[in-house]
């Protein structure tokens, strides 16, 4: 759980980095090269799918570590099942209480994500995508079709928001627990890993969020 967390966060670096383009270039031109870097990269085909294990892995793992602690907490009386009463407060956060929920979010934002991008970009393909970019006819106008669709669908800015929001939260609980499970925390360095995952997930839901609602103010002023 904690390795394959550790290493989506490797791919959350990247993919911020590729759609900071879109903010730092109004012209599309550096989104559109990174863009297509990442389409046309023969490590960057090998280690999509490894991607793909390890995100598939993550979740599976969390499903079960979910599973075993609900199973934990019911004690059994003379065959009928009860549950113990805890004081949430105490030991834990809203957020470590609430991991799987913030995972299913993240998702489910995923999917939209995948449908709406990832799946256009790969598979089925999009007149935007067809539009001239300037930088010759093999590279399509990604920045199109992201550009577009965050103007004209204010719905999937309010999506993208709210999934950034979740990851973060997500990331702020499993940055430093994932250190603490695989050894690396003492009292000293819980304090640090905490102070890291803070960081972590303000730069990562801060950065998702701003892109699309960047995109969308840009457009009305």
């Amino acid at each position: 759980m904690s390795i394959t967390g550790l290493f989506l966060i490797l791919f959350l670096i990247v993919h911020l980095t590729v759609n900071s383009m879109i903010v730092f270039d109004d012209t599309g031109v550096l989104f559109n090269q990174a863009a297509h870097f990442m389409a046309t990269d023969p490590i960057i085909g090998i280690i999509e799918p490894v991607l793909a294990i390890g995100l598939i892995a993550h979740f599976v793992f969390a499903s079960i570590i979910t599973y075993q602690n609900q199973a934990k907490r019911t004690i059994t009386y003379s065959g009928l099942k009860r549950y113990k009463q805890k004081d949430s407060s105490v030991g834990s956060t809203w957020t470590s209480r609430n991991m799987y929920i913030l995972g299913a979010v993240i998702l489910i934002f995923l999917v939209i994500h995948l449908i709406n991008f990832f799946w256009k970009m790969k598979v089925s393909g999009d007149p935007l995508l067809e539009e001239a970019t300037g930088l010759g006819g093999d590279i399509e106008n990604a920045y199109a079709l992201v550009t577009t669709k965050f103007i004209e669908w204010k719905w999937l800015v309010a999506i993208y928001v709210v999934g950034a929001i979740a990851l973060g939260l997500h990331l702020h609980h499993g940055v430093w627990s994932a250190f603490q499970t695989l050894g690396w925390s003492n009292r000293k360095w819980r304090t640090i890993w905490n102070v890291i995952g803070i960081i972590i997930s303000v730069i990562f839901a801060g950065g998702f969020a701003f892109i699309p609602l960047y995109i969308m103010i840009q457009s009305m002023v």
